[in-house]
C-alpha cells in the first residue's frame, strides 16, 4: 500500500492543480465548417499524430470542437480505435 501512497498524492496534486486553469473561450471556432461523421472517423485516424504535433503548434487540436454532436463522437471513436485494431498480433499463441 506505501508503494502507491506518492502516486496517490501526485494524482492529487494534478486533479487540484488543473482547477487552476482558465478556460479558452471556443465562440472564434464555432464558426463555418461543422464537422460530421465521416470527419469524425479521419480525425480519430490522424489522432495520435495530432497529439504529437499539439506539442508543438498550439493551434493543432485532436478533436474538432465545431462539430455535429454525437455522429462526430461516433466517428471519432470508430477512428480513434482502428488503431487499437492495427496493432493487435495477427495470430493468437497458444
Amino acid at each position: 500500500m506505501k508503494r502507491y501512497t506518492p502516486l496517490f498524492f501526485l494524482l492529487l496534486i494534478l486533479f487540484i492543480m488543473s482547477g487552476c486553469a482558465s478556460p479558452e473561450p471556443i465562440d472564434p471556432c464555432l464558426e463555418g465548417k461543422t464537422y460530421g461523421f465521416l470527419w469524425g472517423i479521419l480525425h480519430g485516424l490522424i489522432a495520435p499524430i495530432a497529439l504529437i504535433v499539439s506539442f508543438f503548434d498550439s493551434d493543432t487540436v485532436m478533436f474538432a470542437q465545431n462539430n455535429t454532436g454525437a455522429w462526430y463522437g461516433l466517428g471519432f471513436l470508430i477512428g480513434s480505435g482502428g488503431w487499437g485494431i492495427l496493432a493487435s498480433k495477427s495470430k493468437k499463441d497458444n
